[in-house]
């Protein structure tokens, strides 16, 4: 063992000597003697990239010293575009009165130089790297040094064991081994295991994954409000102590072999039924009978599988799905809030294989009337052969709570598999056990068919994802069309604000332990739930207090006949009050899906003839798949939207999302796949949410009448809705 530590120790040695980018250096098309000089004075050709020939090879160099102002420009240029061409060098060189030799010398300067930065940086953490790990191993030479016999106390030598105990040492040398190979990391980033274990890996390195340009990204405004103090979360923060470690590692090792099994294996563990699959409970307690133990009296089981194929390379998904911002954004609409408590291992150099982190979540339905499912866990990313991948998710709680949670999670997770033209293919696994005494009547045949948490829903949301991406990254846009936004940049911009509202309405909508709702008479399933908070400082939302309500009621139409009527402009004078009998009509308009359901919109509410009442704008997101469908709106102001159309920042547009959730009442059927429509024997369960600003000074308090006014607004709204829609459907 100490030989390997030592063996790594040199090749992590060797690593700090030969600079990963050294064939960088040679390759660098633009790299040659001269480029030290970072002033030099260039000759006066109109070509920059030869040097006159009527020059004598020795004349001394003529050097210049840029200005203050030259150099901010060009260290702001090269924050853009770090290796500009010649028609660029040209330009900015016209503007500061440069050669554009000089300018093209002075990049090449900045270019070595920040690859001298990193190369020293990637040096000294590789050698404090190297010092934990001598210290780790002169730590075993003494522990060996000093091992006792069990039998008389005395020095032990290999030589006094029975072949008995030789075996289980040699036995025992072998899982440390498999345990290594689970959390260490292996190359020239020799980091620290969770239980400081030697690193012996003989896991394949496949190709680092790249980062994902998304336009959708973590929203720190968002993440950051998220725990509020849950008795599972106070349990949890303390992190794991070593004497846990290694039942966590075990736990994990397991978890994977029985994920990996549940999602290969066919009858008679998993049974068909009415278009889905229901588990065998008999036959899986047969396969595994240890895990996390028989089911409590008190819970119910929850078992689905669901495979899809999906847009998006099998990298980038273990990417997002081993990032908790990534995650988080993404299922936005299952994921109320999330964090990751402690990283046991980050996996290999360059990808999550072996990656093992302790995290908690919070997962909703979009409505105030289903409580949240808490979990503390365990996810650990593995490779399971060339192009395949597993993540599994296990419940930690049996390390720490006495009582029964409301949820456990056993191993559950994705199997992806690598597919030509950068697809993958998904098979999803939800295995949890949990206690549904809490939800509301009218979402119990929801909530009991395994839809609303399912497997069906996590593969549908990130099938809906995956295609919002891609058309981020489309090229090849129609111009044909009126109001189609074809610019990269505008498009992304405009994707990027309307996911961040999509995000806030989805944070601000179900039962998180986050919010305080407070519930106003009503007559039942049709309360009004309000709560309030203040917004201070921050760019994304209008300075006051914010006043949010919500409720969810039934409609006896289907959920696709709602979705297409509140999603057409044409209709919306029916039911939206704000926009006080206006003309509505849509100004731009971005394909995001196969379903022509999934866009982005940007609206002009016409309120009057009058030239001196100006025309409110409305961004508007609408999404579906086969388990659900979103309409979120919120007004925008128009000189914010005129540059985010330009492919200015987003993030400094103020919002408050308002908008509906559209779910099937009970458990569904499906004409073929992808998005097709879904056929609900009853209706549709429709949760309505506003957001609106009541005062403007953070520190007012809020009145009766405020409260008063929102509950008047939301119940007209919902009675304008029940009209419209049955009307519609009649």
């Amino acid at each position: 063992m100490f030989n390997s530590h030592q063996h790594l120790l040199d090749i992590s040695s060797s690593a700090q000597r030969t600079p990963d980018n050294e064939l960088d250096f040679i390759r660098d098309e633009e790299f040659d003697s001269n480029s030290g000089a970072d002033n030099m004075e260039a000759p006066n050709s109109g070509d920059d990239d030869q040097a006159d020939p009527n020059q004598p090879p020795n004349k001394k160099k003529r050097y210049h010293r840029h200005t203050q102002h030259q150099i901010q420009e060009m260290e702001s240029f090269y924050k853009e575009c770090n290796h500009p061409d010649d028609k660029q060098r040209k330009e900015l060189g016209r503007r500061l009165g440069l050669e554009p030799l000089q300018v093209k010398f002075w990049f090449q300067n900045k270019r070595t130089q920040m690859k001298a930065q990193h190369e020293r940086c990637e040096n000294t953490q590789l050698r404090n790297e190297n010092e934990k790990l001598r210290a780790e191993n002169i730590r075993y030479k003494e522990a060996l040094s000093n091992a006792a016999c069990p039998n008389c106390g005395g020095p032990a030598a290999i030589g006094e064991m029975s072949f008995d105990e030789h075996q289980l040492r040699i036995e025992n040398a072998r899982l440390r081994d498999e345990i290594d190979r689970i959390t260490g990391i292996a190359g020239k980033y020799v980091g620290k295991s969770a239980l400081g274990y030697s690193h012996q890996l003989s896991l394949p390195q496949p190709e680092a994954p790249r980062v994902l340009d998304l336009a959708f990204g973590p929203q720190s405004g968002l993440l950051g409000e998220m725990y509020a103090a849950g008795d599972l979360l106070r349990t949890a923060v303390t992190g794991l102590t070593d004497a846990e470690k290694p039942v966590v590692i075990e736990l994990a090792v397991s978890a994977m072999e029985e994920l990996i099994r549940m999602a290969q294996t066919e009858e008679p563990l998993w049974l068909p039924s009415s278009g889905s699959e229901t588990l065998c409970e008999q036959e899986y307690a047969r396969i595994f009978p240890r895990g996390l133990g028989p089911k409590p009296a008190t819970l119910n089981s929850e078992a689905s599988r669901e495979s899809a194929v999906v847009i998006m390379n099998h990298i980038n998904l273990v990417e997002i799905l081993m990032d908790v911002n990534q995650w988080t954004t993404v299922f936005a609409g299952l994921v109320s809030k999330a964090m990751t408590l402690e990283v046991l291992s980050t996996g290999v150099a360059g990808n999550h294989n072996g990656a093992l982190q302790v995290m908690t979540a919070e997962f909703q339905v979009p409505s105030p009337l289903v409580p949240t499912r808490e979990n503390y866990f365990l996810r650990y990313c593995k490779q399971h052969g060339e192009g395949t991948w597993v993540v599994v998710d296990v419940s930690l709680d049996n390390l720490r709570t006495v009582s029964v949670p409301r949820c456990r999670r056993r191993p559950s997770g994705c199997l992806i598999q690598e597919m030509p033209n950068g697809y993958s293919r998904v098979i999803w696994v939800e295995h949890v056990e949990v206690d549904e005494n809490a939800v509301h009547d009218i979402y119990k045949p929801l909530v009991n068919s395994g839809i609303a948490f399912g497997a069906k829903r996590w593969v549908a949301t990130l099938d809906r994802q995956c295609e919002r991406l891609a058309s981020v990254l489309a090229l090849n846009i129609p111009t044909g069309d009126v109001g189609i936004i074809t610019s990269p940049a505008g498009r992304k911009s405009m994707l990027k604000l309307a996911e961040r509202m999509v995000m806030s309405f989805c944070a601000g909508v179900g039962a998180s332990t986050t919010h305080i709702w407070t519930t106003l008479s009503g007559s039942g399933a049709d309360d009004v739930r309000v709560m309030t908070r203040k917004s201070i400082d921050d760019p994304g939302r209008p300075p006051g207090i914010v006043l949010s309500a919500a409720t969810s009621f039934w409609l006896p139409v289907s959920p696709k006949r709602v979705f297409d009527f509140l999603r057409d402009e044409n209709s919306r004078n029916e039911w939206d009050i704000l926009s006080n009998g206006g003309i509505v009509q849509e100004m731009a308009h971005i394909a995001n899906g196969r379903d022509p359901g999934n866009c982005v919109s940007l609206l002009r509410v016409n309120t009057g003839t009058n030239s001196n009442q100006s025309n409110m704008l409305i961004l508007q997101e609408s999404t579906t798949d086969v388990t659900g469908s979103y309409v979120i709106y919120a007004p925008v102001d128009i000189a914010a939207m005129n540059v985010v159309l330009g492919g200015g920042d987003p993030d400094y547009v103020a919002l408050l999302p308002s908008g509906f959730a559209i779910l099937p009442d009970g458990p569904i059927n499906y004409h073929g796949g992808g998005n097709s429509e879904i056929d609900s024997p009853g209706g549709s369960l429709l949760t309505v949410a506003f957001q609106i600003l009541v005062d403007s000074v953070p520190t007012a308090k809020l009145s009766l009448g405020s409260v008063a006014t929102v509950n008047s607004l939301i119940k007209c709204t919902v009675e304008k809705i029940k009209g419209a829609v049955t009307s519609a459907n009649a």
